[in-house]
């Protein structure tokens, strides 16, 4: 596997990025809205269960793996607690199939007692088709037997044999869970917390695997925390690359993009090689943004670079590419985006407006949704990105 030599450019994303996301006209906006969601069009419920974060199982070129139709679906998922947000402390990756919008629960991923946590957070996964063999890169949280749950993070990787027929599938015979790669604690935070509140606490999660098409060589990206910051909100988007075929020994690099003192949290970031570019995409929420500064629209956002490792600039010229309507802030969350560029998200607060009871647990009960989103399909245009409309 020929390796990239050149050094990461980290690049900024910026306070007059996100400003000028006030200054952009109706028209702008409307193309840059994630269509309404009618919760009435959701698919059902998974009796008893939330599911949020979900990634489809992909080939190695960074395609959608199908079987006969269907794709493979990783999805956190959790009992249905009296408070949505406590979801987190008890989160497990289950297996789901979707063919034309059909979804099928195939049970929990990972067996019990393989985790070396307390809880399964986001990640990816590779189709190996040679081997039959799928590799995910998850999210460790937690530590095994803590009696209450920390907000420690770490990257895993294991790998099991994938059977599917008729859509429904099962992973068996996963090897034991490997540490992929540690904070270097230099760039990066060590993010051992024991206390913490969702959107507010360090990141050390959500591996992304993606080959960059020009050498052949595979990198992961992750959700960071800026270890030399004096700054509170200080997220980055880290990467490290292979440094064997087999994908088990990597080497970390300096993120590629920071939002020191602008935003907390730069979640589920992914990268697809397009057209000679490379479009690194994330999440965000409004309120993981600095309070003394701008603030943008809960959403997908992104940046676009010449070189996988930069220097990267912002999509728009602010970083936004797709934002929750203004009627209904809170409607979907968590976006993965696939190679034919579909973004599938979760629906969180469908048909809520500005102004709900977001902090009363009741409240967010009633009207969490807990399933996926409908998928919506962005265009890129060099340095432009918008939402396709129906």
């Amino acid at each position: 596997m020929t390796q990239t030599v050149q050094s990461v450019q980290t690049s900024p994303w910026r306070a007059d990025h996100v400003a000028a996301i006030d200054a952009l006209s109706p028209e702008e906006r409307a193309r840059l809205t994630i269509p309404t969601i009618d919760p009435a069009s959701l698919p059902p419920a998974l009796p008893g269960l939330d599911l949020w974060d979900l990634w489809p199982l992909q080939n190695a070129d960074g395609s959608t793996a199908l079987f006969d139709g269907w794709s493979l679906w990783f999805v956190l998922s959790a009992p249905v607690l009296p408070d949505p947000e406590e979801r987190h402390h008890i989160a497990r990756i289950r297996l789901m199939t979707q063919r034309e919008g059909v979804w099928q629960d195939c049970g929990n991923a990972l067996p019990d007692g393989l985790n070396p946590g307390s809880r399964e957070w986001a990640g990816s996964a590779l189709w190996h088709p040679q081997s039959g063999q799928v590799t995910l890169f998850y999210t460790v949280a937690g530590w095994p037997a803590e009696t209450r749950p920390s907000f420690a993070q770490r990257l895993f990787q294991t790998t099991g044999t994938l059977t599917c027929k008729d859509g429904q599938t099962n992973i068996a015979d996963w090897s034991t869970p490997q540490e992929s790669f540690t904070s270097d604690d230099d760039h990066y935070m060590l993010v051992n917390q024991r206390e913490g509140k969702p959107g507010f606490i360090k990141g050390f999660r959500d591996p992304a695997h993606v080959r960059d098409p020009r050498d052949g060589a595979t990198y992961i990206l992750f959700t960071g925390s800026l270890k030399q910051s004096i700054e509170a909100f200080n997220a980055c988007i880290g990467i490290a690359r292979a440094d064997n075929e087999a994908l088990t020994q990597w080497t970390i690099l300096p993120p590629l993009i920071s939002a020191d003192g602008l935003n907390n949290e730069q979640e589920r970031p992914l990268l697809i090689p397009r057209d000679g570019r490379y479009y690194l995409f994330w999440s965000t929420q409004r309120k993981v943004f600095a309070p003394d500064g701008p603030s943008g629209p809960n959403g997908i956002y992104g940046m676009v670079a010449d070189d996988i490792l930069g220097p990267y600039q912002p999509l728009n010229g602010t970083g936004l590419v797709a934002a929750n309507p203004e009627n209904t802030p809170y409607q979907a969350y968590s976006w993965w985006i696939d190679e034919n560029l579909t973004a599938a998200g979760f629906a969180d607060l469908p048909g809520v407006a500005p102004g709900g009871q977001v902090d009363d647990a009741a409240w967010r009960r009633a009207h969490f949704a807990g399933r996926p989103a409908p998928l919506f399909s962005i265009t890129l245009d060099g340095t432009s990105a918008w939402v396709e409309q129906a």
